[in-house]
């Protein structure tokens, strides 16, 4: 016997009941309507990114719930984005600032949000409309955030067939947490790939910090101050388009230097978190982490004068690495090893042989074909 197909209507029922059952537990504030599901609070900052607010916009409004909220700061704009914001008139919560930057366009976003959940949504990524569905199954009073895989496309929103983060299992919240205590990160998305629970944010809003970035801070402090859960499904989608901020699509030497300082700095405040909840986050944890030492060896082996750490050493990286590869933090053991052999070859290899493979470690779209069926084949990347 099969089951029924289920029907949009259906599922969304099925959302809303899953949010109910929770809701005097903390899922929604109303507790005088069990049966009110929760507000979900869609706040996208935006600077410059008239070609893709709109649909950032309409995907936000789009979603398969009855109580959402888009809330939209333009963060001084000199292009178009104030006109097509302005656009949607009263369907969206409109904020203008002059420029200061994208933690501060969400510190204020946020103040004008009411929901129980807040997705801070790039303004050129977009949204799948089951997403909030998909979140109100797995949603449980002690959530500090659910996290979503993302598909990566294109400027013009075309699927490359990538997508991040790539699980060979799906962790629970207590192997995040150890994984951030052993080594200082863990698998996640970027920003829109999250939804945050607001009795989390509160906890840490404003934001204030030498990061000018919002999912720094949150995604550095979601493991210790609630339960991450994971939705292994691509429910976002993540446009890479060459003027990204985290995303690469082609090399910038100097973008290594800048991002491995800040994941410095987001270590530093993740250690002030673990503080205030009486957990020790070691200094020597962030030599541990795969998914920074190879922005570490890349930036030295690209551009060692803009080096952030002192008195590091391609050697260290390599002890380092080697290390890494037998700690357990969400990373496949096959995929660990291609990580440390991609390590050792950037070390030795000549200047144009070096640059190309860190391009092809960071930029997906960039491999050619041969490479990615044999990554593929050895379960380094699932897709």
């Amino acid at each position: 016997m099969t089951d029924k197909p289920r029907t949009r209507e259906r599922l969304t029922a099925e959302a809303q009941n899953a949010c109910v059952v929770h809701e005097t537990s903390g899922c929604n504030g109303a507790a005088a309507d069990h049966a009110t599901p929760m507000l979900i609070s869609v706040v996208i900052p935006n600077y410059n990114y008239g070609d893709f607010i709109a649909d950032a916009i309409d995907s936000a409004l789009n979603l398969d719930w009855p109580r959402v909220e888009v809330i939209v700061v333009d963060d001084g704009s000199t292009d178009d984005s104030a006109d097509i914001i302005r656009g949607y008139g009263e369907r969206i919560t409109s904020l203008f600032q002059s420029n200061a930057g994208q933690r501060v366009a969400c510190n204020a976003g946020f103040e004008r949000a009411s929901g129980e959940v807040v997705i801070f949504l790039d303004s050129d990524d977009t949204l799948s409309p089951s997403l909030v569905r998909e979140l109100a199954m797995v949603w449980h009073p002690g959530v500090s955030k659910v996290q979503f895989q993302m598909q990566v496309v294109d400027a013009a929103g075309k699927g490359t067939g990538s997508v991040l983060p790539q699980y060979t299992i799906v962790p629970q919240p207590e192997e995040i947490r150890r994984w951030v205590l052993t080594t200082g990160t863990y698998p996640t998305p970027p920003g829109s790939g999250n939804a945050y629970a607001r009795a989390f944010l509160a906890r840490i809003f404003p934001l204030l910090g030498r990061d000018p970035s919002c999912d720094a801070y949150c995604v550095a402090a979601a493991p210790f101050l609630g339960d991450v859960v994971t939705v292994a499904k691509p429910l976002v989608s993540y446009r890479v388009h060459g003027r990204n901020d985290g995303a690469m699509s082609q090399l910038a030497s100097d973008r290594f230097g800048r991002d491995l300082a800040r994941a410095c700095w987001r270590f530093e405040y993740a250690q002030t978190i673990a503080r205030t909840v009486g957990l020790d986050l070691p200094s020597a944890a962030l030599h541990k982490s795969l998914q920074l030492l190879p922005y570490r060896l890349a930036s030295l082996c690209l551009l060692p004068e803009r080096h952030p750490i002192e008195r590091d050493s391609t050697l260290r990286v390599l002890v380092d690495l080697a290390r890494a590869v037998f700690i357990p933090q969400g990373v496949g053991l096959t995929a660990r090893l291609a990580i440390a052999v991609w390590g050792g070859l950037v070390a030795i290899a000549p200047k144009r042989v070096r640059t190309r493979l860190v391009l092809w470690r960071f930029a997906s779209a960039s491999r050619p074909e041969l490479l990615r069926r044999a990554l593929k084949a050895l379960s380094v990347v699932q897709r």
